[in-house]
């Protein structure tokens, strides 16, 4: 686990910089233009090209060293956001800068989770994947914890510009650590022919390989639909707490949420996960859902706090049990071209969802519950009715379906067998020692 660890925490330090880039170029968007829609226009930069070129990015990931493929995404990224400074230092950055750069930056960054997921399965024993799974949650909790409140100080202290070269900072760090360290090589196997030459094949074995396992394909239909709702959900947090409190609330939530995450995540590095881990997936969706319900049906201050708190919270544990199934599961030479599919997959709902909720809140609930609405006089009496008590009852339909789809999941024999009928596919021990440095690549 030792190189793990030292690659895990340059990973660490560079998401936290990513962090407070994210919310300092928020913040310079929506001060320059006051318009919501190129706010949000900067997290659809950032996922779509990474969404559309995952299929090449998995051949890639496959064919290259793991660790130059982690190597040329830190650089990449890390030269995208030095340009982000510069433009900024020069008086001369423009909110089209900031998108065309957020998606190269997203190009790169394309390359960084299937080759880190793929060198996990290299570099830990499997009896420990669940807690390196967890590991790598708890380093996405620390950055939603730490980067706001570093980044709401430093903006104030060090400008915008300082904020972006402490990032550059953190990718450089990043690299040094990937530098410093040697992966071993994977081991041959059968998967190893699909590399012979760039057949059409090539791309599209992610999906064959997923596809002729009814379990892995039944779990990613599961996350992509979960992913919408819970698409939906992120998106309507901010005007569904403003709706009933202070911006201080609503700052006050989303770090209670953070430190759930947080929380879980060291849950899940610690103890490794339950045994039995697609179990683990559904029951914490189904507090999850649970939670988001609640939020919906009594939206009230506390309410807030203990719904961020459990849903972050059940987001470790299932995104670490999910993780680790993977892992397991799928052969060490292809995982790069399989984890591309799955993450392009998973994700591909999430676009979708931030364009509709927009929508479904303002021209469909809003309406519903306003004084005098179609159901004020039902609903409304449990809920409420007036501003925000609509998106408050989006929230009760959302916490529904998460828990339908979580029991249709289940009821889906193949994925609920998954881990049983499906073998591993990877040894019980880690192919390599770090010691052995002389035979790594």
């Amino acid at each position: 686990m030792r190189v793990f660890t030292l690659i895990w925490f340059g990973q660490l330090i560079s998401l936290i910089g990513s962090g407070l880039t994210r919310f300092a170029l928020g913040v310079w968007v929506y001060q320059n233009t006051g318009s919501v829609t190129q706010f949000a226009l900067i997290s659809l930069f950032a996922m779509l090209p990474s969404i559309l070129i995952s299929p090449l990015v998995g051949v890639l990931v496959d064919r290259w060293n793991r660790r130059s493929c982690m190597i040329f995404s830190d650089a990449g990224a890390g030269v995208s956001t030095l340009t982000i400074a510069l433009l900024l230092f020069s008086g001369q950055l423009e909110v089209w800068h900031i998108y065309l750069v957020v998606a190269v930056s997203s190009t790169f960054s394309a390359f960084q989770w299937p080759a880190y997921a793929a060198a996990t399965t290299m570099l830990v024993p499997k009896q420990h994947l669940g807690r390196a799974s967890g590991m790598v949650q708890l380093a996405e909790a620390a950055s939603r914890l730490l980067s706001p409140m570093l980044a709401g100080a430093l903006v104030v202290s060090i400008q915008i510009q300082g904020v972006i070269l402490i990032d550059c900072l953190t990718f450089l760090f990043s690299l040094v650590t990937l530098l410093l360290v040697r992966f071993p090589t994977s081991k041959t196997t059968a998967e190893d022919e699909v590399r012979q030459g760039w057949r059409l094949r090539e791309f599209t074995y992610g999906w064959t390989y997923i596809t002729d396992r009814p379990g892995l394909l039944g779990l990613l239909v599961f996350f992509a639909a979960i992913n919408f709702l819970i698409g939906v959900v992120s998106v309507l947090v901010t005007p569904m707490v403003l709706a009933f409190a202070s911006a201080t609330v609503l700052g006050t939530v989303l770090s209670i949420g953070g430190s759930g995450m947080l929380v879980g995540g060291l849950v899940m590095s610690v103890w490794g996960g339950p045994k039995n881990r697609i179990r683990g997936v559904f029951g914490f969706t189904l507090s999850g859902g649970l939670s988001i319900l609640l939020a919906g049906l009594m939206p009230s201050v506390p309410v807030f706090f203990a719904a961020a708190f459990i849903y972050y919270f059940g987001v470790s544990i299932i995104n670490g049990c999910d993780q680790a199934i993977w892992q397991s599961k799928v052969a060490s030479a292809v995982q790069g071209r399989v984890f591309a599919v799955r993450s392009m997959l998973a994700l591909a709902s999430l676009p979708l969802a931030y364009l509709i909720a927009g929508p479904l809140a303002d021209q469909v609930f809003e309406p519903l519950l306003a004084v005098g609405g179609p159901l004020a006089a039902s609903i409304g009496r449990i809920i409420g009715v007036g501003q925000g008590h609509g998106i408050a009852l989006l929230f009760v339909v959302i916490g529904i379906l998460t828990m339908l789809v979580t029991a249709g999941g289940y009821l889906y024999l193949p994925l609920r067998v998954l881990e049983e009928q499906l073998p591993d596919a990877i040894a019980d021990v880690a192919p390599a020692t770090v010691e052995n440095k002389s035979k790594t690549t």
